[in-house]
């Protein structure tokens, strides 16, 4: 909105060019987004405290969280969109399909992640809606974001998938490309879900992936960067970094209140919305592979599951004490704060493993 504004004023003055740069209006998306959760939240949490609105504890869970985390008001992710989508709003490019796409995806899984933790609330225990009906959803909601993008785009790398560390290493998707999108959409969206078991430990790996993909988008959309770095050129592409910049802002505000000891939980409604908003990012950018890479930790919670669940059936026993891996550490004696910090820093790794496809090819 405001990127329009000042875009209309450049011929009455000069000053308001320097809102065509993509990095100034990243930034300015960033700063807003943060300044507006950090205003916000103390009178958020004091009202959902009041209203008694927090996630029953999973009983075969930690003792220590038994007993620390009950009472903690959640749906915080309420307070992430908030500031998500005014950064976006403010200082987006409306008129980009990208952004419209990216802001379906956050808000539709936001809200389905908002029923869910209103079952839990309501029915006073970890379940929420089943996990059929939730995935049904996913995919539903995946299936129409993608026909948007499709629609709108006009781009002709959507069928294509690119492979870090090789210069020409392309497949042609064909109609494959929309079960495959599908698929890392709403594994995205669960990924993050599962790791955000701990105060903090799914918003820094959050920080940290839109902090790389913020670039990566940046390099992407710009013809030059991308020809001397051997990635795909995405026209118009690189309006993405505001969006990227608007999900960091939003986080740090975020984990101001949901640093440990949480003041709050982001609950299904924050994690579901920001991990589908990666897993969409990953697709408009054509660094999938690279986004399980940077993302490498909401994978590794991810297959802990799987693995776990998959044992159990077949052979009747846990490979784990408990999953998500998380709690798995916890249960072998770790702090909780050691987790959450030994995982950010596995994060960091991944990260910078994750920018350096870039080059090496």
């Amino acid at each position: 909105m405001l990127y329009s504004l000042f875009i209309n004023l450049t011929e009455l003055f000069s000053f308001f060019n320097v809102f065509k740069f993509l990095t100034v209006r990243t930034g300015l998306a960033m700063f807003t987004s943060m300044l507006i959760v950090f205003l916000v939240g103390n009178p958020f949490i004091n009202f959902f405290s009041s209203k008694q609105l927090h996630n029953p504890i999973r009983k075969d869970g930690p003792e220590d969280h038994i007993i620390k985390k009950i009472g903690t008001p959640t749906m915080g992710g309420l307070l992430i969109l908030l500031g998500l989508f005014s950064g976006v709003l403010l200082w987006g490019d409306l008129k980009n399909p990208y952004i419209w796409f990216l802001i379906f995806i956050a808000a539709s899984f936001g809200l389905l992640g908002a029923y869910d933790d209103y079952k839990k609330i309501k029915n006073k225990n970890s379940s929420g809606i089943s996990f059929k009906i939730k995935i049904i959803s996913q995919i539903i909601l995946s299936i129409l974001g993608i026909l948007i993008l499709f629609y709108f785009s006009n781009s002709t790398e959507l069928k294509n998938l690119y492979f870090p560390f090789f210069k020409n290493l392309i497949i042609n998707l064909g109609w494959f490309f929309i079960p495959f999108y599908i698929f890392i959409i709403v594994g995205s969206s669960n990924a993050v879900n599962l790791t955000d078991g701990l105060d903090g430990l799914a918003t820094v790996p959050v920080i940290l992936v839109a902090g790389c993909f913020g670039f990566i988008s940046y390099v992407t959309g710009n013809v030059v960067f991308s020809e001397y770095l051997l990635i795909p050129y995405i026209r118009d592409v690189g309006e993405v970094a505001v969006f990227c910049g608007a999900v960091i802002g939003s986080c740090i505000g975020f984990l101001w209140f949901n640093a440990p000891p949480a003041k709050i939980f982001m609950g299904d409604t924050g994690s579901l919305a920001l991990g589908g908003s990666l897993g969409g990012i990953g697709i408009i950018t054509k660094h999938e592979i690279v986004l399980a890479i940077t993302g490498g930790l909401f994978v590794l919670e991810a297959v802990s599951v799987i693995v776990q669940v998959i044992s159990y059936k077949l052979t009747g026993k846990r490979i784990f004490k408990m999953a998500p891996i998380h709690h798995h550490f916890e249960k072998k004696g770790w702090a909780e704060s050691t987790v959450v910090v030994r995982f950010w820093i596995i994060s960091i790794i991944l990260a910078m493993i994750g920018l350096a496809t870039l080059k090496l090819r």
